[in-house]
């Protein structure tokens, strides 16, 4: 099998389309939460730590400017954006054990088995 028709066997596959159409809504929720971040959450800590802008936040070493503030924020938006999509996954994981736990309709006996069932039923009584 060619290098070209494997490639495009393996990207025409369910999995990574489905990958695909992640990463992109991932990345727009990712400037969603750090928007949340940014412009709501760092600003009100803050107002709570005494006006602290934690972008500001460096350590001169050297020549080197080192921006442990920003940092800070970051790893604040990590836990922000993995918090959430525990929560969608949870919530995913909920409504797919609810769909597993619907019992399927019990199908209707064919003609063979109602045959079978009365004659059951025939020698039952003799």
């Amino acid at each position: 099998m060619g290098f070209i028709k494997e490639f495009k066997e393996f990207a025409m596959k369910g999995n990574v389309m489905d990958m695909a159409v992640g990463v992109i809504i991932g990345g727009a929720f990712g400037k969603i939460i750090t928007s949340l971040v940014d412009d709501v959450l760092m600003p009100l800590i803050g107002t709570v730590t005494g006006g602290v802008d934690f972008t500001t936040l460096t350590i001169q070493v050297g020549d080197a400017s080192v921006n442990y503030g920003t940092f800070i924020q970051n790893i604040i938006d990590f836990l922000i954006v993995a918090f959430c999509i525990f929560l969608m996954i949870k919530g995913m994981n909920k409504l797919n054990k609810k769909k597993e736990e619907a019992p399927a309709p019990a199908p209707e006996p064919s003609n063979e088995e109602k045959l079978l069932g009365e004659i059951r039923d025939l020698l039952a009584k003799k």
